[in-house]
């Protein structure tokens, strides 16, 4: 059990050391099942998405390391549902988040691994371990490790929209019609757009190389991961319909708080 001390006070240090042994162990859990043409499921819901034995097998194992080092932790993984928690801790996980560019071979996928504390999230992590990115953030900063060289990341400060890149995973993920409009219309004035990165252009826009990272109709453990990442780095983010975005919904982030809210104008004009 924890003592009250370390329920005030975390100790960010372990906690991020903790999340980085989760992101190596699920590694060598879902690797085996990348690129071998495995059999592919589809949940229920209004677009095709799969899920496999990589997805189950990475999460199995992040949650069997949490329930022995933190027995009091919440956990809320996409593929398990939600363990309740005894504490003020619950761990947000998606295995492989981009399942999609997972089996069509594709090194864009990554694990997500965050942690929420009093319902904020707090701590946050991505792994590709094919590439060997991992990026990192609590609340003391923001990291890049490229296979053991681990350098502090930051956004890139001082862009207008006019100048600003924009990575998003598909146009069609933006449903509703009101939605599409306000993407389009944000889409318009920048200067580049992307598509298929899934959540690592929420880290390329923490580490300076894209200006703004968004997605539409997100689950928490698509996003809460990836939150400490852009706040450790200097960036900011929004739920553009108001919501609250360790719940998920519609989702930018900016690299500084005048391109967001220059973003948000043009979206909600």
């Amino acid at each position: 059990m924890e003592d009250a001390r370390a329920m005030t006070t975390p100790d960010w240090a372990e906690l991020t050391r903790f999340a980085i042994a989760l992101a190596g162990a699920s590694a060598k859990a879902i690797l085996p099942h990348f690129r071998q043409n495995i059999a592919v499921e589809v949940k229920d819901g209004p677009v095709w998405d799969p899920v496999t034995e990589g997805d189950r097998a990475g999460e199995r194992i992040i949650r069997s390391m949490i329930e022995e080092r933190y027995p009091d932790h919440g956990i809320l993984g996409e593929e398990y549902g939600l363990k309740e928690a005894r504490s003020p801790f619950t761990w947000v996980l998606d295995p492989v988040d981009g399942t999609r560019a997972f089996v069509c071979g594709m090194p864009t996928w990554a694990t997500l691994i965050g942690l929420s504390f009093e319902g904020k999230p707090v701590l946050g992590l991505m792994n590709q371990p094919v590439v060997g990115d991992m990026f990192y953030g609590n609340p003391l900063g923001a990291w890049h490790d490229y296979r053991g060289l681990t350098t502090p990341i930051s956004t890139r400060k001082g862009i207008p929209l006019g100048r600003a890149a924009i990575g998003t995973t598909a146009p069609e993920l933006y449903r509703s019609a009101e939605n599409q409009r306000r993407f389009q219309a944000l889409r318009a004035k920048a200067q580049l757009t992307r598509y298929g990165g899934d959540s690592y252009f929420f880290c390329m826009m923490a580490a300076g190389h894209l200006d703004i990272a968004m997605d539409c109709g997100l689950q928490p453990y698509d996003i809460t991961p990836l939150l400490p990442i852009v706040t450790g780095a200097g960036g900011v983010a929004a739920e553009w319909t108001g919501g609250d975005m360790a719940k998920g919904g519609n989702v930018i982030t900016a690299g500084s708080p005048a391109l967001l809210e220059e973003a948000l104008a043009v979206m909600t004009s």
